[in-house]
């Protein structure tokens, strides 16, 4: 099964989309705010680029998710966090500045760490030639249209920064509605194909969703980060750029197969993240340990 040149040129503007919508939002100044956290940026990177990989490999050998939706599911544990982290950490008390600049970061960072990421799933998972792994000129049209779009969004909210905050929400509606459209359609074209595939990588998707969530906010709590920085790290590395997996699993890789982990998630997580805010919040903030005088 494979994506169709259709959907891959869908899928390359809705991304090129995403990451101008981005682009808008961001300032140089995001970039050196994390120098203020350097605690808050350890925690959410060592989670992001070790912890998630690993959970998510564990998630695949406990519910023996097949080869190939097991490389589409750490496809989507190597993408950054999407701008509906910064949606859902504004409605929840997170601190959203932080999650501006984790975002731009972790989506420099994943040029890198995805295609080491999803070469070493296809060798390990898909050992039967079913997907050929990102050879040099692929991650180059990768890191193109991550980057470019979000230089341009960054060079326009520099010249043009009323039109540039006048543009920023609607870009991010259409981006959504985009990638629904595009995900609801490739599902419907292989619908009976995955009907039964559904079984195989839903309990895993959702597993893996939150124990994102909760890895973020307790993990970073029990680094004695505060609440806020704790939620907007909790969503940073819970609310994935669904956009960019299904990008690399239909437009680089051609294989539709690893692009349905991404597809689910990109609907459970709307659910599964308004559950885990409504659970924080009504959470009293727990005092952070005060150390006794030496």
């Amino acid at each position: 099964m494979s994506g169709s040149p259709i959907v891959a040129q869908l899928l390359v503007a809705a991304l090129a989309l995403v990451m101008l919508g981005l682009g808008l939002t961001l300032k140089v100044e995001d970039f050196t705010r994390l120098l203020k956290y350097p605690k808050a940026v350890l925690v959410a990177l060592v989670l992001q680029v070790i912890v998630l990989p690993i959970a998510c490999y564990a998630i695949i050998v406990l519910l023996n998710v097949p080869p190939l939706f097991a490389v589409g599911l750490m496809l989507l544990a190597a993408s950054p966090g999407g701008i509906s982290a910064n949606l859902f950490s504004h409605l929840f008390g997170g601190n959203v500045a932080m999650n501006i600049s984790l975002t731009a970061i972790n989506t420099l960072l994943s040029i890198v760490t995805m295609p080491l990421i999803a070469n070493w799933a296809i060798n390990t998972f898909a050992k039967t030639g079913q997907v050929v792994p990102l050879q040099f000129g692929k991650v180059v049209e990768v890191i193109v249209i991550v980057l470019v779009p979000v230089a341009i969004g960054m060079w326009l909210r520099t010249v043009r920064p009323g039109w540039a905050a006048r543009s920023e929400n609607p870009t991010k509606v259409f981006s959504i509605i985009v990638l629904v459209v595009v995900a609801v359609g490739a599902v419907v074209k292989e619908w009976q194909a995955l009907s039964g595939g559904f079984a195989a990588i839903g309990p895993a998707v959702l597993a893996f969703n939150l124990v994102s969530l909760l890895a973020g906010y307790y993990v970073s709590r029990a680094t004695g980060l505060d609440k806020p920085i704790s939620t907007a790290i909790s969503y940073e590395i819970g609310i994935h750029n669904a956009t960019l997996a299904i990008f690399i699993a239909l437009a680089v890789l051609n294989n539709f197969q690893l692009a349905l982990p991404a597809a689910i998630y990109s609907f459970s997580m709307y659910l599964t993240a308004t559950l885990f805010g409504l659970l924080v919040l009504r959470r009293k903030s727990e005092p952070l340990p005060v150390k006794a005088p030496a």
